[in-house]
């Protein structure tokens, strides 16, 4: 792990499950969801569905970067319907959107969201929400959690900027607030977030625990790991 200085920083780029909320919490129902639902009632095949995901049916725990961990909702499809799912790719990405909209319901932050947000804008931060998830889940979660009006910047697979871990994203969200991408910040739980910032040339990599990576998975690619997004605070000239 290398600089964890942010001095310089201006803009800070969040991922949101694993990140802003607390993965296994907020995602274990939801996984089991879509497994249930790539099965098309076939209950044989569920469980192989969930395992394909990424998720251990018995500890309830995803494995990091798997495809629930990282992937968009066309790219679960994609990998249940490979794994046997009896569906379309195309009609099981609409079903997985879905019930990611209504898993707003299901998530458990990693803190206080509103309080969090509210302090860093006062700080005069930028600051912005990248997701695998659809654009629509991620403002019902910034809604629900009461952080929305912090928000300069809402990203997800579907709003034109590309997909993680493609830098595109981040690019985006420089361009949107003014700022060089080297004066961006990106935070995250997997490699997936970790390469989205070392392609766009961010400042800082930022890894998190609350998600599915672990400290032997992230150090490599990250400039600091962390327990949550609350120690950024501390470290905040």
């Amino acid at each position: 792990m290398g600089n964890r200085d942010f001095s310089a920083i201006k803009a800070i780029l969040f991922d949101k499950d694993g990140t802003l909320l607390r993965y296994d919490e907020s995602w274990g129902p939801v996984n089991r969801e879509a497994a249930r639902i790539a099965a098309a009632g076939d209950a044989v095949l569920e469980p192989a569905l969930l395992c394909a995901g990424g998720m251990d049916e018995a500890s309830g725990h995803t494995r990091a970067d798997s495809l629930f961990a990282a992937g968009s909702a066309a790219d679960i499809a994609r990998g249940l319907v490979a794994a046997g799912s009896p569906l379309d790719a195309v009609d099981l990405t609409q079903k997985l959107d879905a019930l990611f909209l209504r898993s707003a319901e299901y998530s458990v932050p990693a803190a206080d969201l509103a309080g969090y947000f509210g302090r860093l804008k006062a700080r005069g931060l930028k600051l912005g929400v990248a997701s695998s998830d659809n654009e629509a889940a991620i403002r019902a979660t910034a809604e629900r959690f009461d952080f929305a009006g912090y928000l300069d910047f809402v990203a997800g697979y579907d709003s034109g900027h590309g997909v993680k871990p493609e830098p595109g994203m981040l690019l985006a969200f420089a361009r949107a607030v003014g700022v060089e991408p080297a004066e961006v910040a990106m935070v995250g739980d997997n490699k997936h977030d970790m390469h989205v910032g070392q392609s766009a040339g961010s400042g800082l990599n930022v890894a998190v625990l609350t998600g599915t990576g672990t400290t032997e998975t992230l150090s490599p690619l990250a400039d600091i790991v962390l327990g949550d997004i609350t120690l950024i605070e501390d470290l905040l000239p």
